[in-house]
Order: structure tokens, then C-alpha cells, then sequence
């Protein structure tokens, strides 16, 4: 280790608490730094959080609505129709009323946001049309959860459709840098995400868009997905980490170590200072070092369970984020209130 180390570290950081802007050179260094430099870092990027984010957490969850057979090719899913020795459950639409009895149970654990997951290349049927309205006036009736969907690629009037049944928030991750991103899925476009991404804010909806990092990607790349999703002003980003699942493509990737998942996690926070960087599927394999994503410049969660794994105990994860005297950010008013006045400021 050597000074000159720390001195760049801290003149990057002392830039971003200023109002500048790190760099993607910037972040290309800081993410290939030894992890022995891994707790200055973090410290910086603890730094940037509190100074834009403050001490609040945003926590959000989210439901599986529709699983299984996917026409999408996606090399890390389980719920891909075209990976044949996948164990991933297969079902049509839940009901509206097991939506609304989770939506009403993760509103009391403090979450924010609930997202509404299913399969596909976005809207192509009544059929779907239809149970989409059915739970997002449902939801609407009878909780004040934010309502939120991730029902994959959107065109300009699927967009405006999902707006005019109630939705607020669209989540549509890039999954990874669009250099890397020809390994990842083939069934869809990365312009094809770009463009979601656009439709959805054009139609109103607050954007909420990240991706998958251990899936073969090199840390060059990582920082580029983060400068792609900075270019898009994208607000909210949830980073996941590779579970390698049986019967995938990936299964046979070597899970990222606690180390690299914390170094991703600050440079994310570097290039991002003002986003919401929430921390979704895969922070199991931090082990007992989980409270330390918060730390690493984390300011959101995923809790309960994710697509077709299970995540940790809400309790623990309510607990974890006592103990280092946080605060679950649970006003789902406030959010509407800054989700409406940044779309008309981006109008």
C-alpha cells in the first residue's frame, strides 16, 4: 500500500462531496484497487452517501406474479423457456387478492415501493392487460404502497398504458454493460432497454433500472454499466449479484467474493452520489458481512424474497438496519411527491 493510493482516493472523493463528478477512468481505478485499500474506500463512499442520501433506507419487495416457460433467453434466469433442465416453478397469474395480501404485508415492514414481476417481452395481450389493471386498482383500493412493475421491454404506448392503469414506478434493469450484454440475453436488444428506459420516463414513470454483476463481466465493464446508467440519469439502481442457478448457462460462474461485491458496491456509490443504489438478489453470499453494504454506500434494499430464491428473514434485515441507527424511509407520500416533481423537472 502506498500514500499516493490514499491521496487519489481522497481527492476523488473530496470532488464528488463538492458537486463534481468522478470519472469513468476514475472508477475503472478505484474498482481495480487490492482490497486492502477496500475500507478507505468504503469510508469514502460512506461519506457520499450520507452527504446526498442522508440516513434513511429505502426498502422495497417485490412478487413473483407469473413464473416460468419466459420467451426470453436470458443466460442467468431459471425462468427461461429455452433452459429445459431449469427448476424454476411454473404458474399463470396469481390472484388480485394474494397480490394485495402481500403488498399489504411488506407496506408494514416499512417498504416503500412493491413491485409487480412477470415473465416476458413486455405487454402483448389482453389477457395481460387486463390482470395488470385488475392489480394495480387493487392495489390503488387498498394499500398505499408505492405501485411498481418489472414486465420487460416497453414500447412508447405500452408505457403510457401502464401509466393510465395506475402504475408509478417502472423497474427495467440494462442487466449489464452494453459491451457484455450480447452474453447475457440475445432475445432482446440493449437499445431495446435504452429505449424502456425512455418510454417509461416519457410516460411519467419514476425509473428504476441496474443489473447483475459476476456474470463473467470484467471490472472495466462493471464501471461501464455505472457510467451507462449515470448517462441515463437513472435515480434509483439495484445492483444484484450472480446466484448461479442449475440448469443456466451461468451456473458454472464462481459467485463474486464479499470483497468485490463491497468494492462494486463504493465505486457504484462514487459514480452515482445522488442515486438510490439498493442492494437486491445475491447479498447472501456476503455472509456475516451484510450490515456492510450500507457502509460500502448503499442506500436501499430488497428484503422478503426475490424471483425464484429466498431471501434472508424481514426480521433480520429490520434489525440489521437498526442496529447501525438507520432509518427505514417508509413515506411512500414523500417519494410520489419527489417522483412527480422530477419528472416534471425532466419534461
Amino acid at each position: 500500500m502506498d500514500n499516493a493510493s490514499y491521496q487519489r482516493i481522497d481527492e476523488i472523493t473530496q470532488r464528488v462531496l463538492a458537486g463534481g463528478e468522478a470519472s469513468a477512468a476514475d472508477g475503472r481505478w478505484l474498482i481495480g484497487l487490492h482490497h486492502d485499500y477496500l475500507p478507505w474506500l468504503m469510508a469514502g463512499a460512506d461519506r457520499i452517501r450520507k452527504t446526498f442520501r442522508g440516513d434513511q433506507i429505502e426498502v422495497c419487495a417485490i412478487s413473483n406474479v407469473r413464473s416460468g416457460n419466459c420467451s426470453e433467453d436470458c443466460s442467468f434466469c431459471s425462468q427461461s423457456g429455452h433452459h429445459k433442465l431449469t427448476t424454476a416453478p411454473v404458474y399463470d397469474y396469481i390472484g388480485s387478492e394474494e397480490l394485495v395480501t402481500q403488498a399489504q404485508t411488506a407496506r408494514q415492514w416499512g417498504v416503500s415501493d412493491f413491485g409487480v414481476v412477470s415473465k416476458g417481452w413486455g405487454l402483448r395481450s389482453n389477457k395481460e392487460r387486463k390482470q395488470l389493471g385488475e392489480y394495480f386498482d387493487a392495489m390503488s383500493q387498498q394499500s398505499d404502497v408505492g405501485r411498481c412493475a418489472s414486465l420487460g421491454v416497453l414500447t412508447e404506448e405500452t408505457a403510457a398504458e401502464l401509466k393510465d392503469m395506475g402504475l408509478e414506478n417502472y423497474h427495467h434493469n440494462l442487466e449489464s454493460a452494453e459491451s457484455f450484454f450480447d452474453n447475457v440475453c440475445t432475445s432482446h436488444s440493449f437499445q431495446e432497454n435504452i429505449d424502456t428506459i425512455h418510454h417509461a420516463r416519457h410516460a411519467g414513470l419514476r425509473v428504476c433500472a441496474g443489473g447483475i454483476l459476476g456474470m463473467g463481466e470484467n471490472t472495466d465493464q462493471r464501471v461501464e454499466l455505472a457510467t451507462q446508467l449515470r448517462d441515463l440519469g437513472v435515480e434509483s439502481v439495484p445492483l444484484n449479484f450472480l446466484s448461479p442457478q442449475t440448469g443456466t448457462p451461468m451456473a458454472d460462474r464462481e459467485p463474486l467474493s464479499a470483497f468485490e461485491i463491497l468494492q462494486a458496491i463504493a465505486v457504484f456509490r462514487y459514480l452515482l452520489p445522488k442515486a438510490e443504489i439498493r442492494i437486491a438478489g445475491g447479498r447472501q453470499f456476503l455472509g456475516d458481512m451484510q450490515s456492510m453494504i450500507f457502509m460500502a454506500g448503499a442506500s436501499g434494499v430488497m428484503i422478503g424474497d426475490y424471483l425464484t430464491t429466498s431471501g434472508r428473514s424481514v426480521d433480520h434485515d429490520l434489525k440489521m438496519i437498526g442496529d447501525l441507527k438507520l432509518r427505514v424511509r417508509g413515506d411512500t407520500q414523500q417519494r410520489r411527491a419527489e417522483a412527480q416533481n422530477s419528472n416534471t423537472a425532466s419534461a
